[in-house]
């Protein structure tokens, strides 16, 4: 199973990383720097992800928005793809648009991925 996933990890990298962004994420965690943690690949802006279909939903809240840096400030649970435990920390979104599904305040699920090194959100909806 582990084989299945790892290889399923590294298709999607593979897959993805023509399409990588230059994007940034700054952790509310002191050590800052999560290089060393197991994430996948993105898609551009606008396109589908069939990968995001796959990747499991992170519950968190709204903190921040700052749609002229494409940013969000989440407080989030363990973001189980990543291997990350829960914390505050800023993402960027891969489509801006995905900032005008929520405000702050709201409960949202989330989908995070890692790119370029640095993790962006790549799917975001308001808990009702």
């Amino acid at each position: 199973m582990n084989s299945l996933k790892t290889f399923a990890a590294a298709a999607t990298i593979a897959l993805a990383a023509p399409f990588a962004l230059t994007a940034q994420a700054q952790s509310a965690m002191p050590h800052g720097k999560m290089d060393g943690m197991n994430m996948p690949g993105m898609a551009m802006p606008g396109m589908k992800m069939d990968a995001t279909a796959d990747m499991p939903m992170t519950d968190g809240e709204v903190r921040k928005i700052d749609k002229d840096n494409r940013k969000i400030t989440l407080k989030h649970g363990d973001i189980k793809n990543l291997d990350m435990p829960g914390m505050t920390m800023v993402f960027t979104v891969t489509d801006p648009a995905l900032l005008d599904k929520v405000q702050v305040g709201n409960k949202v699920r989330f989908v995070a991925a890692k790119a370029d090194g640095a993790l962006v959100v790549t799917a975001i909806e308001a808990v009702k």
